[in-house]
């Protein structure tokens, strides 16, 4: 018998042991923090103190599908829109410091646990075509892949171009550092998310957005 999944109580008052007399937790060293990858000095850098559980999850934008906004008549932004099917939309962050950074997401309301196994096969094939493409850019190393979810309830995948060599860039660490980088040219990421769309429509069919052409 294995028991019963740990409460989050029991989870927050393990974490709160390990605290000091300020309630912040250490930096661990030997994990990241020791990577030559990661972007902070360690002489002053130290953990907040943890806070108190709050009392529920907050509700997220989108929670009722009638006030997430797929349910209000679809408005194309053509400097972020990269391609589109029937079923999904893959838009351009245009605020970032990285060679690209997009967004794809399901054209209907749905998160990521109450996709249907159709779509969700359909994502799988989405996302390797890409990140194959992102990771052709001559000005991209890797692609990384991110699903967080908490501010929204619509699925949305977080795709991020880090930088061809920049050694300090890879990794966890990227979107610590992106902050920190100069804003890339509205041209240049134009350029970038033209080469993916032409990929994508190659592959998978499809529509390119005009990119604001």
């Amino acid at each position: 018998m294995t028991g019963d999944p740990e409460s989050i109580e029991d989870y927050y008052a393990r974490i709160l042991a390990a605290t000091d007399d300020e309630g912040r937790l250490p930096v661990a060293v030997e994990e990241m923090p020791g990577w030559d990858i990661f972007p902070y000095e360690l002489d002053s850098l130290r953990l907040k103190p943890i806070r108190p559980l709050a009392a529920d999850e907050p509700p997220r934008s989108g929670e009722d599908p009638a006030e997430c906004w797929c349910a209000e008549p679809v408005t194309v932004d053509v400097e972020r829109r990269v391609w589109t099917n029937d079923r999904w939309k893959l838009d351009l962050a245009i605020d970032t410091g990285l060679p690209i950074t997009m967004l794809l997401g399901t054209r209907e309301h749905y998160d990521l646990p109450t996709l249907p196994a159709e779509l969700a096969a359909e994502m799988g094939r989405l996302i390797t075509v890409i990140s194959a493409a992102v990771e052709a850019l001559p000005s991209v190393g890797r692609s990384q892949l991110a699903k967080y979810g908490d501010g929204g309830a619509h699925l949305h995948l977080f795709f991020f171009g880090r930088p061809a060599r920049i050694l300090q860039l890879r990794g966890s660490p990227l979107l610590d550092w992106e902050e920190n980088l100069p804003r890339m040219p509205l041209e240049s990421l134009h350029a970038n998310a033209r080469s993916v769309a032409d990929r994508l429509v190659g592959v998978l069919g499809g529509a390119a957005g005009e990119l604001g052409v």
